[in-house]
């Protein structure tokens, strides 16, 4: 927030006294992990007992920022972090990896459709929403990026993939520890989705969405799923409508599509 947004109180703002803590004398009762004030004690703020503000935090600071930028909505892209780009699949670790490989243009070409509109829109709206990671999130980090536009990326901490590719406009890049957050974020501004293959990440993504879209939770939108071959191979749609464990309208919360010009038609046609 810069300083002509700070709402002016009669009580001296947090940093003035950060800065006063700086210029006190070193002493035993200074260096006590006690005197920190709260909001500047990493040890504190870590604590069991502060993960509810923890949460809390994670959920404004992105909140925050967004609003600050003037973003209204966006389209969120899920996918594979697996997914290689075309000219790399010689390294894919199995061929249907580099098959998939197809997808990684798909979602490129579709960021740069949806970044285009953005962009005509002054970045207000159809604002490009990646996991900020590799595969299917760089592809469409990369598509905003080369129409000269601005991208989302929530990034979350692993083990491993966790740092955001080279395509992430920088200060719209956020990183999140609880994986709740993150989707609440994924989806608060969201005006359409689109799902190329992926792994669990991805399947947890697409069916929280579709649980929330089918249990009245969450407005209706466009779901999209990349891919028809793949995504009726990994899950029986149809045996899950006949089984009665979901309802036969169920089944047109989304849509199949194969190509990003599909999509886009699909997603400017909606509720038309």
């Amino acid at each position: 927030m810069n300083d002509s947004s700070r709402k002016q109180t009669r009580f001296p703002d947090a940093r003035e006294d950060l800065e006063a803590c700086g210029d006190v004398p070193d002493t035993p009762q200074t260096r006590s992990p006690t005197y920190r004030l709260a909001f500047n004690d990493p040890d504190f703020l870590c604590r069991d007992e502060l993960r509810p503000m923890r949460l809390q935090l994670e959920l404004l600071k992105p909140e925050l920022a967004l609003a600050e930028k003037g973003i209204e909505s966006t389209v969120v892209l899920f996918g594979g972090a697996r997914i290689p780009d075309p000219a790399n699949k010689g390294a894919a670790r199995t061929q249907t990896l580099a098959d998939l490989s197809k997808y990684y243009t798909e979602a490129r070409k579709f960021a740069s459709i949806c970044t285009k509109a953005s962009m005509s829109k002054g970045h207000k709206e159809y604002v490009v929403c990646t996991g900020g990671g590799p595969g299917v999130m760089e592809a469409g980090n990369r598509g905003a990026a080369e129409v000269g536009g601005e991208s989302i990326s929530l990034n979350i901490v692993l083990p491993h993939e966790q740092s955001p590719n080279e395509y992430a406009t920088p200060d719209l890049c956020f990183n999140f520890h609880y994986f709740a957050i993150r989707k609440m974020h994924f989806l608060m501004r969201a005006k359409a989705i689109a799902v190329f293959p992926g792994g669990f990440g991805t399947m947890d993504e697409l069916f929280e969405a579709l649980t929330l879209i089918q249990t009245g939770r969450m407005e209706p939108m466009p779901i999209l799923l990349f891919g028809q071959e793949f995504w009726r191979k990994v899950i029986n749609w149809d045996a899950l409508a006949e089984a009665g464990t979901i309802g036969a309208d169920d089944l047109k919360l989304f849509r199949f599509v194969e190509t990003a010009d599909e999509a886009w038609e699909i997603l400017q046609n909606w509720n038309a």
